[in-house]
């Protein structure tokens, strides 16, 4: 395993330890993984999104993730039903309806009223939603430097999103809003809930338990809502299958496994933080595979959010 920190320090007797130089840890790498491929998944599937409606679209990527997880498991030599208290079983249980079901269904509603631009500002409160989690469940605390970090990503993203759909009322503008913090709130809840046990077990199982569990709840309950041909379309548009498959292996996939190692080899708030460049790694991949224009705001929200991140990993 990575240490923790790997630091130098001055020479023994000079009173001096200030760091040379000080490399990520382990779960800080794995948080960046996860923002850089989470981004790769929203361009595709801001593709897919044009023929297959949020609902349909979220419950193929949870298929198809569990089927990469279960398959996964057997080819890492792990076991399908791991030793564990039913309680724990229960808890995953209850972490994968609030962080997957319920967090991504209230993510789909808020796009949908607020659009893509103000959701990515919305999406701001993430980092503060981890470490307001983290300090309320574990009493984990950021140093001031860190906090400054933080405050310069969540500004790097707020400077580099603008608006590009109008709102089509007020209420819908509040109404998205309340939902969009929500889904953030609910997700860190969702996933901080179960860290001592993540920390404890495997990760490609646990994320398979919980992409299986909430894919089938919100099959169930969008097709008693909706109609099963409508929340199963996903699986019927084989013409999109080559954009919605790598989607699915990126995002759910490799994107769960990133995310959850990040909270098991790091703090919540420090992964947060580094989660947050995927809405920069977005803006920079948007513009060169959906053609969006790099404007010089968008530029400084990239500069503000990377120095950001440059300034939670220098201090240790």
């Amino acid at each position: 395993m990575i240490r923790s920190c790997a630091c130098q320090f001055g020479p023994e007797g000079t009173g001096s330890r200030r760091p040379r130089y000080c490399v990520m840890n382990e779960g800080e790498i794995f948080a960046v993984m996860a923002a850089l491929v989470w981004s790769c998944c929203v361009i595709l599937m801001r593709i897919s999104g044009f023929q297959v409606p949020p609902v349909a679209l979220t419950v193929f990527k949870g298929g198809a993730a569990s089927i990469f997880f279960l398959v996964a498991i057997p080819v890492l030599g792990e076991s399908f039903f791991p030793s564990l208290p039913a309680r724990d079983y229960l808890r995953l249980a209850i972490s994968a309806v609030l962080g997957i079901t319920i967090a991504d269904t209230l993510y789909a509603a808020a796009l949908n009223r607020l659009g893509a631009s103000l959701q990515a500002l919305a999406g701001v409160i993430y980092s503060p939603s981890m470490v307001a989690v983290g300090y309320l469940l574990f009493g984990e605390m950021l140093g001031n430097w860190e906090l400054l970090g933080g405050a310069l990503v969540v500004a790097g993203v707020g400077v580099g999103m603008r608006k590009t759909e109008d709102v089509k009322s007020h209420r819908d503008l509040v109404v998205g809003i309340v939902m969009a913090v929500s889904s953030h709130l609910i997700m860190a809840f969702g996933i901080l809930m179960v860290r001592d046990v993540i920390r404890e077990h495997s990760v490609v199982w646990i994320s398979a338990y919980r992409f299986l569990i909430a894919t089938v709840v919100l099959s169930a309950v969008g097709s008693l809502c909706l109609s099963p041909r409508q929340v199963f379309i996903g699986f019927a548009r084989r013409d999109i299958w080559k954009i919605m498959i790598p989607m699915s292996f990126l995002g759910p996939f490799m994107g769960t496994m990133f995310w959850t190692a990040g909270f098991k080899y790091t703090t919540a708030g420090r992964a947060a933080i580094y989660n947050q460049l995927s809405t920069v790694f977005i803006v920079i991949l948007a513009m060169f595979f959906l053609k969006e224009r790099l404007t010089a705001r968008k530029i400084l929200g990239v500069i503000l959010a990377v120095g950001g991140a440059i300034v939670v990993a220098l201090q240790k």
